[in-house]
């Protein structure tokens, strides 16, 4: 049971014959409630402070959870921020790799192409180069054949001549 300023105050005491004078024990109960009073209402004031402080400290432990989520929420973003930005940089570096090699494939296919086409006009050349002294010698036979023929026909020109002068 909780005893307040109000119960001392109205405690009453039997009085016996010698016994205690009732105004000091009326003034010391008085001076007992005041001091009571008082330390109920510092006890109470005590009890809302700690109750205010609690609260805060309840706020500052919500703020400080929220913050460890906030960081661990950014640390984990981070992570992913440099995980994607590695794996983008492989798949970047990969594609490049890549074409590099289609150029170098395509840059091989067309020099090989342009060898081929050198040994063709080399071929057409040789050809072209046969077949001109084919003509060339076909022409200098014809020539001679020609030649052989005027001569030819010369002495026979020379025995008619010869032949019409007698």
């Amino acid at each position: 049971m909780k005893i307040t300023p109000l119960d001392i105050q109205q405690q009453q005491f039997t009085v016996r014959f010698r016994g205690f004078d009732q105004r000091d024990v009326e003034s010391f109960l008085e001076l007992v409630r005041n001091e009571f009073e008082e330390l109920i209402k510092e006890n109470n004031s005590l009890k809302d402070e700690l109750r205010r402080k609690n609260e805060q400290v309840a706020k500052y432990q919500d703020n400080e959870q929220t913050l460890k989520e906030t960081m661990i929420t950014a640390q984990k973003i981070t992570k992913d921020v440099k995980t994607n930005a590695i794996k983008e940089s492989e798949v970047i570096v990969a594609e490049a790799r890549l074409k590099a090699q289609e150029v170098l494939n395509s840059a091989q296919l067309r020099s090989l192409e342009i060898i081929e086409e050198i040994k063709e006009l080399k071929r057409q050349k040789i050809q072209f180069e046969s077949n001109l002294r084919a003509n060339i010698e076909t022409h200098f036979r014809m020539l001679e054949a020609e030649a052989k023929k005027a001569e030819e026909f010369d002495a026979l020109e020379e025995k008619l001549e010869f032949l019409h002068k007698k």
